[in-house]
């Protein structure tokens, strides 16, 4: 494994992860979040925040394909392949969300977690471009 390729393909793919997740969080679904106030009521955090943990995710996902990359298909189509069933595994613990978070709607647990999916197959096909054996 090549470590400096798999942090490029990890620090990478976590930038552009931050600006598809902007997209849709702050520009596709704004109309829903300032229609459920209820929910979003917290203070706003830090961006820089979610980019160093969105290129934490990128790192680890980064690694997570590098050690299985004989199972995929090379390049970007092998990388979003592995980011689909990654962003599948992940698929359902977003519906932890309504069952924990006062007023969140359930319609927005099926918005996060499709989020979330795109947002992985984003990372895996990010990954697949950069990380070649």
């Amino acid at each position: 494994m090549n470590w400096m390729r798999v942090l490029l393909a990890g620090v990478v793919s976590g930038i552009v992860a931050t600006i598809a997740n902007f997209v849709m969080h702050g520009v596709i679904m704004a109309g829903a979040y300032t229609k459920h106030q209820a929910f979003a009521v917290e203070e706003q955090a830090n961006p820089l925040h979610f980019l160093l943990i969105a290129v934490c995710a990128g790192i680890m996902v980064a690694i997570l394909f590098a050690k299985t990359q004989s199972c995929w298909a090379p390049g970007i189509a092998g990388g979003a392949t592995f980011g689909l069933f990654v962003g599948l595994a992940y698929f359902f613990m977003t519906f932890y969300y309504p069952l924990v978070i006062a007023g969140f709607p359930y319609h927005m647990g099926w918005c996060w977690a499709g989020i979330d999916l795109i947002q992985f197959v984003v990372y895996g096909a990010v990954i697949g471009a950069l990380y070649k054996k």
